[in-house]
């Protein structure tokens, strides 16, 4: 059998509302009505992913496009951490691909 990748993706933009606030940014989430306060680099990760379903390794790449990211496979290492994190917190979603 072949090994499953694990996919992550946000929500809408249009169901959530973001606010920044000096160093923080607020999150609203209309789904489910729970507001989260984040620090970089929440807001940048969820605007890179639009409405694409991504892995880290996708994402490294949209950010690195804006962002020094340092070396491809801490990026990638510490990318995949956040996105775990934020599936935690219901901001992605995660989805495997078989």
């Amino acid at each position: 059998m072949g090994s499953s990748k694990i996919l992550y993706r946000a929500e809408p933009a249009d169901q959530r509302l973001v606010e920044p606030l000096d160093m923080m940014t607020l999150i609203y989430q209309r789904r489910s009505g729970i507001t989260h306060m984040v620090g970089e680099p929440v807001p940048q990760m969820l605007a890179a992913m639009g409405d694409d379903a991504v892995d880290a390794a996708i994402l490294a790449k949209r950010l690195a496009k804006t962002f020094d990211l340092g070396g491809a496979a801490d990026a990638v290492a510490v990318l995949s951490e956040r996105l775990e994190e934020l599936a935690e917190l219901g901001l992605v979603e995660r989805i495997t691909d078989a």
